[in-house]
């Protein structure tokens, strides 16, 4: 009998420290994220700093594909709730928009100014305003805390738009935290204030999924065994609810290059992310 406990939750979900040179991320995001940015405004296929809301992260940016737009991906940055904004990842936006789609990329306020919940809410609204812009169907995608955040739109608890959640084809979570309860044990909480009835209500692995969710988690192979853990969990949990899961673990990626598929037209990530 193989016994398993985690004595030090800190370590569990501390990626940087555990990955060769993680220390490059993620400052090696932000060049290729500006110069895709400044490409796509030269064609003028950019629109920059949207306003979803009135505080000063609410704001998002579309990018688009050249014609009309076939229909509309959301990415949703991760951070921890704690840090980083929607400047980091503009590049991946690349894979998405070489198939027609257009692609919008929001900031949300962060922890500690707001809780995790009202994190939810900004993300929702930010979501319904793209989707006010862009027609057609509605993938939503996320990194590590942009996971939980997507995830949580597709809840039974949702608080997206009747008509907005109609739209969703497609949800991939990419390195998702499907439940918030470890992270009570964690130094961190300490910014992100979570309490266990906030993790009841948030956590998408401990909610019901919508009506005909569709989800793929997708998790790196060589990422902590806790995201290995929270990648298996939501699919497997919503298997029994009715949702159509999936979970895929890609080799020989870890918690920063995971998400470097998006950026890529014929990458199975972006492809799984706009299958029909």
């Amino acid at each position: 009998m193989l016994e398993y406990r985690i004595s030090d939750w800190d370590e569990a979900y501390a990626n940087g420290s555990n990955i060769a040179r993680g220390e490059r991320w993620p400052a090696a995001w932000a060049g290729p994220a500006e110069a895709f940015r400044s490409a796509l405004s030269a064609a003028g296929r950019a629109r920059l700093d949207l306003a979803y809301g009135a505080r000063p992260r609410n704001r998002t940016d579309l990018f688009l594909p050249e014609g009309a737009a076939r229909g509309l991906v959301v990415f949703v940055h991760g951070g921890y709730w704690l840090q980083l904004d929607k400047s980091y990842w503009s590049h991946l936006a690349a894979g998405a928009i070489a198939h027609g789609y257009a692609v919008a990329m929001p900031s949300y306020t962060l922890c500690p100014d707001v809780r995790i919940a009202e994190i939810v809410r900004e993300v929702a609204t930010a979501i319904g305003e793209a989707a006010k812009i862009v027609d057609g169907p509605l993938m939503l995608t996320g990194h590590s805390a942009g996971g939980h955040l997507v995830s949580r739109m597709v809840t039974a608890t949702s608080p997206l738009a009747t008509e907005v959640r109609r739209r969703i084809r497609n949800v991939v979570s990419i390195s998702g935290l499907h439940d918030l309860r470890p992270l009570l044990s964690t130094a961190m909480n300490g910014k992100l204030a979570i309490d266990e009835a906030e993790a009841l209500a948030e956590s998408p692995a401990l909610l019901r999924p919508m009506p005909d969710a569709r989800i793929t988690c997708w998790a790196g192979g060589n990422e902590r065994a806790e995201f290995l853990r929270q990648n298996a969990l939501l699919a497997n949990i919503w298997t029994g609810l009715g949702a159509t899961t999936a979970a895929v673990v890609e080799p020989d990626r870890h918690h920063f290059t995971i998400v470097d598929g998006l950026g890529e037209a014929k990458h199975p990530l972006t492809r799984t992310l706009l299958s029909d």
